[in-house]
């Protein structure tokens, strides 16, 4: 067996190739119109040109780097040879849709014979004689698949592959490298460099249909995708715009409410003063007074985590005591303790330092958590602690009551997040304006829970103000 080189053996076997793949057109062409002694003629042909292949193929090997003592390893690709007189090749599925193919090849009978054979699939081909002309055509139109040869002057296929993988808009095109030759390091280094199939001629026109339909279902399955995200995007734009306009009227409207409901709290209060009111007049006020106050902290609570999640909020840094800011808050709560009878344990460390901090955020952060542990204690006990270590401010708001399921921890802390939506009890801003304050500050908040056994609702303060 004699080495030959790449080059010599792929000039052998491309006018064989071509012989072959036009009387196998021709063959198709004819078997519905021409006399039968006149296809018989063309497969005469077709089997005389592979019995030369076949010759080449046992009589010369490729010679490469590697065959440094005289014996050279076999060209072939060992059970890759793809097609011979007999045993045809069936499909085992549906073919794929039509595609836009490039066929890029120096050899203009080579350009012309694949061409044809995929015309005859049904695809639309443009073909380029050079690399230069296929990387300016696939960057001027859509195509589905590229069929590279391998072996072409000034720029070879392989560096052409390396300009398509290395380029953003071209690296996701299918690439079958084609070639005369059935040489194992060929493939192994177009597999490699990232092609996605290999093709050696003569082409089996069963196989060669088979590949292009696997190859333009990967790349219509991407583009799919690639229409998805796109979709996504612009879906996901249109509702952070439609998020955007919701909030902006909701401020809009709760900022709104805001100036005639302290006027109806006012004017409901003053009734007192223009005459004497008997004791249900008296009641039906203090509930009317109650309700609005509600209402109007409601409304603050929901401009104030709007202000802080937009970042729009600042805090105001002063020296704190914990002890005070427990004490002020516990006296915002005590009408709510008592009519719950409820009772407030505090206990608080030695050694408290002051700290900075917030002063209305952090008392606003304190009274809703102990008015949140004595809404849902009811004759219990609520404990608040406050201690401290080397940089942080530890405060802590324990109940005895009916305890949070693991699985609410989150949520609750979430804008509008309740532990049973279905109760209504409260508007949940409460935990998400203390979860902001608090990561305002630098700090922490968490939740410690047992369904039955109560729950612990802790934050930290840093000592400093970042």
């Amino acid at each position: 067996m004699k080495n030959v080189s790449p080059q010599l053996l792929h000039d052998l076997r491309s006018p064989l190739n071509q012989i072959i793949g036009f009387s196998e057109i021709l063959t198709e062409e004819a078997q519905s119109e021409a006399p039968t002694g006149f296809v018989d003629d063309l497969g005469q042909i077709r089997a005389a040109g592979y019995r030369m292949l076949a010759i080449i193929e046992e009589n010369f090997t490729v010679l490469t780097n590697d065959d440094d003592d005289g014996e050279s390893a076999p060209g072939a690709v060992q059970g890759f040879k793809e097609d011979s007189p007999s045993g045809p090749i069936r499909m085992t599925h549906a073919p794929a849709a039509p595609g836009v193919l490039l066929v890029v090849d120096d050899d203009a009978t080579n350009r012309d014979v694949l061409s044809r054979r995929l015309t005859r699939q049904g695809h639309a081909v443009r073909t380029a004689s050079s690399g230069n002309e296929a990387l300016q055509l696939m960057r001027d139109v859509a195509f589905d698949v590229v069929l590279l040869d391998i072996m072409m002057p000034d720029m070879d296929g392989y560096e052409v592959l390396g300009h398509i993988k290395s380029d953003e808009k071209l690296r996701h095109l299918p690439v079958i490298m084609i070639s005369a030759l059935h040489e194992v390091q060929s493939v192994v280094r177009c597999v490699e460099a990232g092609a996605d199939d290999y093709l050696a001629k003569p082409f089996n026109a069963t196989l060669l249909k088979a590949r292009i339909g696997a190859c333009l279902d990967k790349k219509r399955g991407r583009d799919r995708e690639i229409a998805l995200f796109e979709q996504l995007q612009t879906n996901f734009k249109r509702l952070e715009e439609l998020e955007k306009l919701r909030d902006d009227m909701r401020n809009m409207i709760v900022h709104d409410l805001r100036t005639p409901l302290t006027s109806v709290i006012v004017g409901v209060e003053m009734a007192e003063k223009y005459g004497p009111l008997n004791a249900q007049q008296q009641e039906m006020i203090r509930i009317a007074v109650d309700g609005g106050n509600t209402l109007l902290a409601m409304i603050n609570d929901l401009l104030d985590v709007e202000k802080m999640e937009s970042g729009s909020s600042n805090l105001v840094y002063e020296d704190l005591s914990a002890e005070a800011l427990i004490t002020s808050a516990i006296a915002q709560v005590a009408t709510l303790a008592i009519d719950s009878e409820t009772t407030l344990v505090t206990d608080i460390g030695a050694g408290l330092t002051v700290f900075q901090g917030d002063e209305n955020k952090l008392s606003r952060t304190l009274v809703n958590l102990i008015a949140n542990a004595i809404k849902f204690t009811r004759r219990g006990t609520v404990t608040i602690n406050a201690s401290q270590d080397k940089d942080s401010v530890r405060f802590a708001i324990r109940d005895n009551g009916a305890g949070i399921p693991m699985e609410a921890f989150e949520r609750i802390f979430e804008k509008f997040g309740q532990l049973d939506p279905s109760s209504r009890v409260g508007t949940g801003l409460g935990l998400a304006f203390c979860k902001l304050a608090v990561e305002a500050h630098g700090g922490r908040i968490s939740v410690e829970s047992t369904p039955g056994a109560g729950s612990t609702f802790s934050f930290t303060i840093p000592t400093k103000a970042p």
